[in-house]
């Protein structure tokens, strides 16, 4: 998988929304309006490199102290299922379309590996460019570019910063832990 580190600085237009209101820690609605202005800005947009073979991402200042990332999506890519344990977060397409797989259940913090869901709690959206959405802590999810063509690029925000991400594979309603993941993972 391709990785681009760095970090961009964002306009004080964008996060200006959070200062003004004076929030320590930013809620999922300022999240929301941070990572849809930003996904706006179509000059910090184009500097993402895009690579055909990986997904690429950039840090981003955030708001509040959130964790902000400016994300690139090849055709046919996608996260596989995953939480951010303690953070709010939200999301924002700037370019292309994202499908978001859900389930709308909270599951235990710790001590299980694997769980039987029960019937009928998936959902999924479609995020096309302009779309986004906010979540709350332990939000489960998938984030696709089911494109076969065509590069997507996302902002994505998380407060208090992620301070891990649980990977779980799934089958049918059976839902494995596989892997927990720390900041220095991917940062």
């Amino acid at each position: 998988m391709s990785r681009t580190s760095g970090r961009f600085p964002v306009s004080q237009s964008v996060s200006a929304s959070v200062r003004e209101a004076g929030a320590a820690a930013p809620t999922a609605a300022q999240l929301l309006d941070f990572v849809r202005r930003t996904a706006a800005d179509t000059a910090l947009i184009a500097t993402l490199p895009l690579d055909p073979e990986g997904r690429t991402w950039v840090r981003l200042d955030g708001p509040g102290g959130s964790e902000a990332w400016l994300i690139g999506w090849p055709p046919g890519t996608g996260t596989g299922w995953h939480d951010h344990a303690e953070s709010l977060g939200a999301f924002a397409t700037a370019r292309g379309a994202l499908r978001e797989n859900s389930l709308s259940v909270r599951l235990p913090s710790r001590g299980w590996r694997a769980l039987e869901l029960n019937g009928d709690v998936d959902r999924e959206r479609l995020l096309p460019a302009g779309e986004g959405r906010a979540f709350g802590r332990h939000h489960v999810h998938e984030v696709l570019n089911e494109s076969t063509t065509e590069h997507a690029v996302s902002v994505h925000a998380y407060y208090p910063p992620l301070p891990l991400i649980r990977r779980f594979s799934r089958t049918g309603p059976l839902l494995r832990l596989e892997q927990v993941e720390r900041p220095e993972d991917w940062q």
